[in-house]
Order: C-alpha cells, then sequence, then structure tokens
C-alpha cells in the first residue's frame, strides 16, 4: 500500500492516512465506548469570537465532526471567560512553519501511539511524514522565528494569534543546475493543505488608492479599489497543555462583481485580468522589488496583511464589549490588545490603526495616538542599512494617499517634540525624520515603528548595544526607556524532539523530562561530562545522526560521504555578510595543502554547504556557483579521495534542515562582527551537540558567555576591531601580498582552475574581494584557517571533543524560545504565562472554571 501511495504524493491520500492513522490511535480502551484523546479532539477549534479553544481541532476540515453535546456549554463558558484576558498579536510577513504532522504528534503527545497505529495499518510513519509539504512561507530566519514563538506561546498558554499572509506560492524551490541556482515555483497548495480551515464568514474589505475628501467630520478616504481578504486559520497547539492558538493567514480574493464598464464594452478579458491582479498580492512571498510594479506588489502585501488584521482584532475587541452595560469605549484598547510588529514589513499598522481611531471611531488625534503607541512594540532584526524598508513617498501617496498624511501629521508631531529639545541640532532633527529627503522622499519605516511603539528591542545583546549606539542612537537618546533586548531562541520541541529522538530520550533518562518545558535544566548534563557511558552514549547518537543522514543523502543527491569524515555544516540564507566565500577559501587552502603533501595526516572532512540566494542578488548567486565549482574539482581528483568532500545541499528548507542538524559535528557561523543580529540556527546546531566556530558577533557572544569562550572555536575581529578598520581603510591587497595561501587561492579562482571552459567567471567576485567587498573577507581568513587548524586537532580526540559537546548542550538552555516569550510576555506585552493546563472537556466544569479562574488571578 505505502509503495503506491508515496509516488502519487496526493493530499488526498495523505488526509486518508492521517484520518486512520489518528482513529487508529485514540481508539478506545478495550471495556470503554469512548477515548478520552478522541473525547478531547472532538471539540472544534474554530476561528470568529471563540478561536482560542481548550484542545485541538481535528486535523481537517474534511473529517465528520464528532462533539458531545455538552462540548458546545463548555467552550462557551471557556470562551466567555477567556475574553477578559488580555491578547497577544504577532504580525509577520513570514511564518517558516515546515511540516506539521510530527510536530502536532509530539505537542498532543500522541507520536508513540501513532506510530503503533502506522504500523498496525502496515505503513511507515517516516515515509508518512515525507508526504507532507513544507510550508514555506518565509525566506529564512525571520519566518523561522515566528514560527518557534508560535510554539512557544501556546506552550506558555498565552491568549495569542499569528497574523500573515497565505502565500500560494512559498519561498521557490531551488534547483542546482551547472552549478547555477535555478528557482522553480513553490506550488506548495497544489494538493491543497489539510491543517487548515477557511473561515469565509469573516471576509473583510481592503481598500486601496482613491483619494482624500475633507469634510466637516474630517477626513475621508473615497473612491477607492476594494480587495477582500479571506482569513485561513491554522491551530498551533502548545505543548502537553491542551491550548491551541490560532495562526491566520489571509488571502487576497477580487470581489464578486466585475467591473461593467469594461465588461459592457465588451473587454471582458481586461475585466478577468483586474481580478488576477487584485489576487496577486497573496499570489507570491516577496515579488522581485527591483522594478516599480514588484514595489507596489511588495507594499500592496504589507498594507493588505495590517488592514485585514486590525479589522479582526477590532472586531473581537468589540464583541468582547458586548455583555457590557458602559457603552462602547476604546480606552482599555492597550490593556486588552498587545501587537508585536516583527520587522518593519508590518508597520503600515501604525498608521493604519490610527485611520481606524480617527476616521472611523471619531476619537481625537492626541488620544488616537496615545492607544496606538501603547499597542505596539517592535522587532528590529538587522543593522544592515540597506535592509532597513524605504518606501518613496510618490508610491505611498498613489497606494495609500490617507496613510500619508497620517504619517506627515505624525512625522510633524515628531520634529515639533524634538525642536523643542534640541532647537539648535537640525543634524538630529533631519536624521530622526521620518520621511528621507536624500535621493528624493521616502519614509523611513523604522523610524515610523520607533516613533509608534512603547517598546523596541533587539534580538541579540550585542545586537540591542548597536542599534541603540549607532543605528538609532538618538532615538535611543530621546527615549532610552524603550528599547531593551530580547534574544532569539528555538523551540525545543521541533529542534531536540522532533528532529533528534535519540538525543532527547538519552537526555530524559539523564535529568527527566521537564527540560522540554524549561530548557535551563539541561545545566544538570555538567555533572556527567567526565562519565564514560555519558560520554559514549552522546558520542554514538552523533555517529547514528552521521550514518542516517549519509544514507539519506545517498537516496536523494546519489553522492556517497564517509560517515566517519567530519561534518562542517553551513547552511543558511546565502548573503556575502554571512561570509560562505570565507568558508570556500579555506576549502581551497585545505585542497592545496592535501595536494602538496597527499601523504601527511589529514582529518578527513565533509564540508556542507547550502541555502538560497534571493532570485535578483547576483553575488550571491556567483557564490553558489564558485562553491559548486570548487566542489566539483575538489570531489573527482583522485589525489584527495575521501579526505576532503564538498557538498552543496539543494533547496535548503526546514525539513532539510531537520535532517542535517542532528549529523553536524562543526556549525559555521563566521559573518562578519556586528552585521548578524542574532541567528537561530547556531543555537539549534549547539543544542544538538555540534560545536561552533565563529565570529563574536550575534548570539554567538552569548553563547559565548554560556558555555565559556574555551568551548566554542572563536575567531576574527571583534566590532570595535572592525570599526577600526573602517576607520583606516580597509585594503584587501595588503593581505594578498602578505599572506601565501590566501594569495594562491585567489589566483587559482582568477586563473580560472576552477572554471576552465569560462576562466574569468568569477571576474565579478574577485572584483568585489578587492574593491568592495564590505564585509572584510581577508581580513579574517589567516585567523579562520588557524582556528580550523584547532578544529581538526580536538577532532582526533574524540572523548575530549564530545565532552565540549556536552558543555555545550548544557550550556543551550539560555537559548529557548519559551524563554524568549517569557521576556515579551512580562517586559512588553504586560501578560504573564501560565503553566497551568487546560483540563480536557470530558472532565467536570468545575474543573474549567477553577483552572480558568487561576489563569485570570494570574
Amino acid at each position: 500500500m505505502l509503495n503506491k501511495l508515496k509516488p502519487v504524493k496526493n493530499s488526498i491520500q495523505f488526509e486518508f492516512v492521517l484520518f486512520l492513522l489518528i482513529w487508529t490511535a485514540t481508539s478506545p480502551p478495550r471495556g470503554t465506548t469512548t477515548s478520552p484523546w478522541r473525547t478531547r479532539c472532538a471539540t472544534t477549534w474554530s476561528g470568529g469570537g471563540s478561536e482560542l479553544s481548550s484542545s485541538i481541532t481535528r486535523p481537517t476540515r474534511r473529517w465528520p465532526n464528532r462533539i458531545p453535546p455538552h462540548m458546545h456549554s463548555l467552550k462557551h463558558l471557556q470562551t466567555a471567560l477567556y475574553f477578559s484576558l488580555q491578547r497577544v498579536y504577532y504580525l509577520s510577513l513570514e511564518f517558516y512553519m515546515g511540516r506539521t504532522l510530527q510536530n502536532t504528534m509530539i505537542n498532543l503527545g500522541l507520536q508513540n501511539a501513532c506510530d503503533e497505529a502506522i504500523y498496525q495499518l502496515g505503513l511507515d510513519m517516516e515515509d508518512l511524514e515525507e508526504m507532507e509539504e513544507d510550508a514555506g512561507l518565509g525566506n529564512g530566519g525571520l519566518g523561522r522565528l515566528a514560527a518557534c514563538f508560535l510554539d512557544s506561546m501556546a506552550t506558555q498558554g498565552l491568549a495569542a494569534y499569528g497574523y500573515g499572509i497565505r502565500y500560494e506560492y512559498g519561498i521557490f524551490n531551488q534547483k542546482i543546475k551547472d552549478g547555477w541556482q535555478v528557482e522553480e515555483a513553490d506550488d506548495w497548495l497544489r494538493y491543497g493543505n489539510p491543517w487548515e480551515k477557511a473561515r469565509p464568514e469573516y471576509m473583510l474589505p481592503v481598500h486601496f488608492y482613491g483619494r482624500v475628501e475633507k469634510t466637516d467630520e474630517g477626513s475621508k478616504w473615497v473612491d477607492t479599489q476594494v480587495v477582500l481578504a479571506m482569513p485561513y486559520d491554522t491551530p498551533i497547539p502548545g505543548y502537553m497543555n491542551n491550548t491551541v492558538n490560532t495562526m491566520r493567514l489571509w488571502s487576497a480574493r477580487a470581489p464578486n462583481d466585475f467591473n461593467l464598464k469594461d465588461f459592457n464594452v465588451g473587454d471582458y478579458i481586461q475585466a478577468v485580468l483586474d481580478r488576477n491582479l487584485a489576487e496577486n498580492i497573496s499570489r507570491v512571498l516577496y515579488p522581485n522589488d527591483n522594478c516599480f510594479e514588484g514595489k507596489e506588489l511588495r507594499l500592496k502585501q504589507e498594507y493588505f496583511v495590517v488592514a485585514a488584521t486590525l479589522q479582526d482584532v477590532i472586531r473581537r475587541f468589540k464583541t468582547s464589549k458586548k455583555n457590557s452595560s458602559n457603552p462602547l469605549s476604546f480606552d482599555s484598547f492597550p490593556d486588552k490588545v498587545a501587537m508585536q510588529l516583527n520587522d518593519t514589513h508590518p508597520a503600515m499598522a501604525i498608521p493604519e490603526l490610527m485611520r481606524i481611531f480617527v476616521d472611523i471611531e471619531k476619537l481625537d488625534w492626541d488620544m488616537a495616538w496615545d492607544l496606538t503607541k501603547r499597542t505596539f512594540a517592535y522587532t528590529n532584526h538587522t543593522v544592515l542599512p540597506e535592509a532597513l524598508e524605504r518606501w518613496p513617498v510618490e508610491l505611498m501617496e498613489t497606494l495609500l494617499p490617507r496613510h500619508l498624511e497620517i504619517i506627515y501629521q505624525i512625522n510633524q508631531n515628531h520634529l515639533d517634540c524634538i525642536a523643542s529639545l534640541f532647537p539648535d541640532d537640525m543634524d538630529r532633527i533631519r536624521h530622526m525624520s521620518l520621511i528621507e529627503e536624500d535621493g528624493g522622499k521616502r519614509v523611513n519605516m523604522a523610524h515610523l515603528c520607533i516613533v509608534g511603539s512603547h517598546a523596541v528591542n533587539g534580538v541579540a545583546e550585542i545586537h540591542s548595544n548597536i542599534i541603540k549606539t549607532d543605528i538609532f542612537r538618538d532615538f535611543s537618546e530621546l527615549e532610552p526607556e524603550k528599547f531593551q533586548n530580547k534574544t532569539n531562541g528555538i523551540t525545543p520541541r521541533r529542534w531536540l524532539l522532533l528532529c533528534n529522538p535519540g538525543l532527547a530520550d538519552l537526555i530524559a533518562e539523564a535529568i527527566g523530562e521537564d527540560y522540554v518545558k524549561d530548557l535551563s535544566q539541561l545545566q544538570k548534563l555538567n555533572e556527567l561530562v567526565d562519565g564514560d557511558t555519558f560520554i559514549r552514549d552522546i558520542s554514538k547518537i552523533k555517529q547514528d545522526n552521521k550514518l542516517k543522514f549519509a544514507q539519506y543523502l545517498e537516496k536523494e543527491y546519489k553522492v556517497k560521504i564517509n560517515p566517519s569524515s567530519l561534518f562542517d555544516v553551513h547552511v543558511k540564507r546565502i548573503h556575502e555578510y554571512k561570509r560562505q566565500l570565507l568558508n570556500c577559501l579555506h576549502v581551497i587552502t585545505l585542497y592545496n595543502r592535501i595536494k602538496k603533501t597527499p601523504s601527511a595526516p589529514f582529518v578527513p572532512r565533509t564540508v556542507i554547504i547550502g541555502g538560497k540566494a534571493a532570485p535578483g542578488y547576483h553575488m550571491a548567486k556567483m557564490i553558489i556557483k564558485l562553491i559548486t565549482s570548487v566542489g566539483e574539482v575538489v570531489n573527482n581528483d583522485p589525489v584527495v579521495g575521501s579526505k576532503l568532500k564538498v557538498l552543496y545541499l539543494e533547496n535548503y528548507r526546514v525539513s532539510l534542515a531537520e535532517k542535517v542538524i542532528p549529523a553536524t559535528d562543526l556549525s559555521e557561523q563566521i559573518s562578519t562582527a556586528g552585521t548578524e543580529a542574532s541567528g537561530t540556527g547556531n543555537m539549534k546546531f549547539m543544542l544538538n551537540g555540534a560545536l561552533t566556530i565563529g565570529t563574536m558577533d550575534g548570539a554567538n557572544v552569548e553563547m559565548a558567555e554560556e558555555a565559556g569562550e574555551e568551548n566554542l572555536f572563536i575567531f576574527g575581529m571583534r566590532v570595535e576591531d572592525v570599526a577600526q578598520l573602517d576607520a583606516e581603510g580597509y585594503d584587501a591587497m595588503k593581505y594578498y601580498k602578505a599572506l601565501p595561501e590566501l594569495k594562491q587561492v585567489i589566483d587559482q579562482i582568477k586563473s580560472g582552475f576552477f572554471s576552465p571552459r569560462q576562466p574569468d567567471i568569477f571576474k565579478d567576485v574577485m572584483d568585489m574581494l578587492f574593491k568592495h567587498d564590505r564585509f572584510k573577507v581577508f581580513a579574517d581568513f589567516e585567523d579562520y584557517v588557524k582556528c580550523q587548524e584547532r578544529v581538526s586537532l580536538l577532532y582526533q580526540d574524540q572523548k575530549e571533543w564530545t565532552k565540549m559537546v556536552i558543555k555545550n548542550i548544557a550550556a543551550s538552555g539560555k537559548f529557548s524560545s519559551d524563554r524568549t516569550i517569557k521576556d515579551y510576555a512580562t517586559e512588553i506585552w504586560g501578560v504573564e504565562p501560565t503553566d497551568l493546563k487546560i483540563p480536557p472537556p470530558s472532565e467536570p466544569r468545575e474543573a474549567l472554571e477553577e483552572t480558568l479562574r487561576a489563569m485570570k488571578k494570574n
């Protein structure tokens, strides 16, 4: 049966097997008629006024609804009480969810039962899991962080929602053809999505274009074009606490009516095309914005999600006030609604909420602004100037004319305040303006977020210090209490229990299972660091994971690698600042050393690099081509043999990360100091027993603090060294002339050694390295190579290597997203996480009432 199912990869088949799986796993015990879990499952998770329910939905809407009559009253009671709790709304243009089945089984505590059920059906669980598509609604770390946060918010018992866009096509599928990246559409919905539920009853209008009409009652946005926002809800179960939150993604729909003017004159094609243009808003994740049409579509996406979300939030707020005898008031809005902006992409939520308060709800400006600022908080994710969004005023004036007026008013009030405090500091006023004048008028979205939020946070200590002392220094001096740090984290459910069950079980045997919800308990592993048995067990699990990954590579990529070699892994988005180039130069250096003295002892190494380059990012694509070209030469050189292999992982994604991370020995985190905000891949590798080679950048700094710098392979310039080099002037030629091995490597690339058919193909890469390398690859080359020598030396002593691995795992507790969310909740959102477990509907009504009273008291 399995062999027939797998090649077709049909959603109907997946859902059918999923249905059999859950039904078999939850069959009632002998002598009873109802399974406790099936009863718990029966309470529907739904949208609208009662989206948050105490238990998990049935996995697909096509299954029959089995709700015992008393469940409706319990659900109603729970919902009514729940309305008194503050709700958290996480706004993000990216949610990189990956696959859902296995994560859901783990969080519900059903994995063993489901494994047995699948076995009884004559199927294999891993094959069923491979049938599921990755939900790739993100480019990388930003979207994956949002997904981890949703998991932790549910596990922490917060009343939280994730809001984003249901892209029809997610992050592109990457193919490597002749060494080049080729993008193919990620049609992840082609077979449907059994985890989501469409909610047409909550479809909302979103307006674009038009003009602003001034009346005695104020401003009115009229003559607009309307696009409908259709919500799709996905359940987000917490870990073993009967709490399920909702991720609501919006899909663009054209209004039902045609443009009758076009239709009546016979232009049917134009009428249809207009509908398609409307629905293009949610068609693809991040269009190429190198052209005007791409910029316009991107801005449409950003406004689309916030406009629909805010209507939904305000509807829910008003619904919660229906039973009140007092007139509707928004005074308590910030006490009931906390909205987190995940980077600047949802920044238009600030002028949109002002428009709703002032133009629709008729609040005066000062009150509306006070409510708005108390509602929003902003997370900054980058220090790279080009990554901070700026929108042309001309584009915004056409697309969102009323919002531009509001932004102008916000800016005027903001600049008046600055001028009163610093009357003679015109540079400060210019730097802090929301409107940039240089090179054409543009709206600085980061400045808008800072001015319109009550809290601004970076995502690692070093990053938060940089934004306070450099990027947003003037704002920090004006309102120092507004700026905070919230170091990123990862969910241990997906990034340990799911992807590395062997290690998770071993840890549970050693220190108990409570660490899953309190990762700080991993510190107890330090007591076992010298235990021979534990060292052997850790080493065996790593070797088993490497063997499993090697078998996967042989099956999927037709590549054989030595599972006993050092797995040196560098997987992340391809970007100059992440310095995959530095890794590539080291690979060539190793190759040259082997060729020079083939008989010399050498620690076998498999270098695995993976990641996607943005479709319009020429240099990133050239870096991929260079890596694959080097790999082709190295892998086919008989002198090198199995001593060194270079593999480019095609189409790196969440489900592939779950395979490679547990098998990794060495994690490459080598960005130029001061350029990586935090990173979360570094945390995943650390938790799974990989040692880190890296710069003192992003969360690497805190990892070194937690584990001890001696337990990481740290190299290269610090932030202050980079600043000094910038001040003195970076001269790449100096390093080229001074370092013979670097010169040999560069000369090989320039001469076409790795590209004999096109000797000058890497001219652009060479020009960048010598003339305008902002990320100073050559400056860190020598120290990086020496640090890699220390790696190889330690790897030869497997006992000492494994001891260092255990110390790193023990130190990784800080980097749980549960800890991060607790910090957000208590220090920004003003809510308290709870470890109280909501009783399932099968338990008496009094149990639910008691639990909810306890939640309210907390």
